[in-house]
């Protein structure tokens, strides 16, 4: 892993997302090293060509004195977008603690996301807020499997577990089952794992990209043969989602839950 220390403009930064007003990436670049991130595009922006995503880290370097958490009251606020938060340097290096230190008194709905057990540490910074909201990012509960398409990301059963102490010391949280891999993710078992610790759901299909598809179909291939096949079809016929975000919704309105959907209808970029 290539590590480095660059300056930082801003750190707080308006957002493409929609309904989410600012975003924050406390670090360039990761060191989860997901075979189907889709983040890869920011190596054009970032001054690092010829570099592979998920082998640099830049550690961001700002002034944190400068955040005035007053000037985001009333917005919507995401950590992170294109990096994880709680990163294992972040045990280290504490960008994302330093940040929320200095946004304490700010009425902004914060956001967190993250695949990391190490969100437990700020459950003490996170009490400080009136509106901050807490998830994990989990698509399988397979420990194994997990470790192979999200490196370094925590195991799916440390991620339960850090939502569920989120959960415990009175703090608003959800899971995102995110990407959702064809016929290989059980969404019904994750929710019945978390279903008791967690306030909200949210599903997201796979992005796919020129860059990742490779590496999707490669892992699938080694790993779940059988399906080969079905991911090929999936990729000509886009029908697949919109079949399983429909069984997604009569699932959850048959249970109550409280859920959103973030399909990107296609699954497969046009590009």
């Amino acid at each position: 892993m290539k590590i480095d220390f660059r300056e930082a403009k801003s750190i707080i930064t308006k957002s493409n997302i929609p309904s989410i007003d600012f975003v924050i990436n406390p670090y360039t670049g990761c060191q989860h090293g997901c075979i189907y991130c889709y983040a890869e595009f920011m190596i054009r922006f970032t001054g690092h060509k010829g570099d592979k995503w998920g082998q640099f880290l830049d550690i961001k370097t700002f002034d944190f004195n400068k955040i005035k958490p007053k000037k985001y009251d009333g917005k919507k606020i995401l950590l992170s977008s294109v990096t994880d938060p709680y990163l294992p340097l972040e045990k280290k290096y504490q960008n994302t603690r330093k940040i929320l230190e200095k946004l304490v008194g700010t009425s902004a709905e914060i956001s967190i996301l993250t695949k990391s057990k190490l969100v437990v540490r700020d459950i003490d910074l996170f009490k400080k807020f009136e509106r901050i909201r807490v998830g994990i990012s989990i698509n399988t509960l397979n420990d194994e499997f997990a470790r192979v398409i999200e490196r370094a990301a925590s195991k799916p059963t440390e991620r339960l577990d850090a939502v569920k102490k989120v959960s415990e010391a009175g703090i608003e949280t959800y899971v995102f089952i995110s990407p959702f891999f064809p016929e290989i993710t059980d969404f019904k078992a994750i929710i019945e794992e978390a279903v008791d610790y967690t306030d909200k759901f949210s599903f997201e299909n796979l992005n796919f990209r020129p860059h990742n598809v490779p590496r999707i179909m490669k892992t699938v291939k080694e790993h779940y043969p059988n399906l080969i096949l079905k991911y090929k079809e999936i990729q000509k016929d886009r029908a697949y989602w919109d079949i399983l975000e429909d069984e997604i919704i009569k699932y959850c309105e048959m249970n109550k839950l409280n859920y959103e959907i973030h399909f990107h209808h296609g699954g497969f970029s046009k590009s």
